[in-house]
């Protein structure tokens, strides 16, 4: 008599076709971005000084835009570096980054609603959220991919702790970076993207390339 296979068994074990659509989410989340930043209409502007006025009132939906594109640069990278660890996926592992890239589809409306009401500290922290919730699926598909022992066999026990510490720590900064608007949306955002600068950069300092 033969044993039943169940379907979760063999679910969902394809790295391959989960980092594509990976990068295609990532692709598309990154471009509608963009699309917030809106060409000034060509029949209000009469003179270089309403050009210019035009241009500086676009300057919070920049900064948002600068802010997010390097949120989604920044995970996509912690998102690549932990799928390049795993020997194999299975369906939960599926679903944990299915979620994860839920997370970023948001972004583009996250991003436009703290553009359009980024003095508001409720739009800061709807922002922050997303954050949030991006570096907790993320940190937890880590935990399920070593509780199912998914990961390849050079990988170190420092590096699994590099990976959850990075993560924790970032997660610390940008709660803090919320934390900041009690003073003013513009200083959480000012301290977000220093914190991003950080990760995107990687400076040489040992004690800043460690977090």
């Amino acid at each position: 008599m033969m044993k039943g296979v169940a379907y979760n068994q063999f679910a969902g074990r394809s790295l391959e076709r989960l980092c594509a659509l990976s990068d295609g989410v990532f692709a598309i989340a990154m471009t509608l971005l963009v699309l917030d930043l809106r060409v000034p209409a060509a029949a209000a502007i009469h003179s270089e000084g309403e050009l210019w006025a035009a241009l500086v009132a676009l300057a919070p939906r920049m900064a948002t835009y600068l802010m997010s594109f390097l949120t989604l640069g920044i995970f996509w990278t912690g998102q690549q570096t932990q799928l390049n660890q795993f020997s194999r996926a299975d369906r939960h592992l599926a679903w944990i980054h299915f979620a994860f890239l839920a997370a970023v589809s948001l972004m583009p409306f996250s991003t436009a609603f703290l553009a359009e009401f980024i003095g508001y500290r409720i739009a800061l922290l709807l922002y922050w959220l997303n954050i949030l919730v991006l570096g907790a699926v993320l940190l937890g598909g880590w935990v399920y991919a070593c509780h199912a022992q998914l990961f390849r066999e050079e990988l170190t026990r420092e590096m699994d702790r590099a990976v959850t510490r990075r993560i924790v720590i970032a997660q610390g900064l940008y709660a803090c970076g919320a934390a900041l608007c009690v003073f003013g949306t513009a200083w959480s955002i000012g301290f977000i993207v220093l914190v991003q600068l950080n990760y995107a950069i990687a400076p040489p300092v040992r004690w800043l390339s460690r977090i």
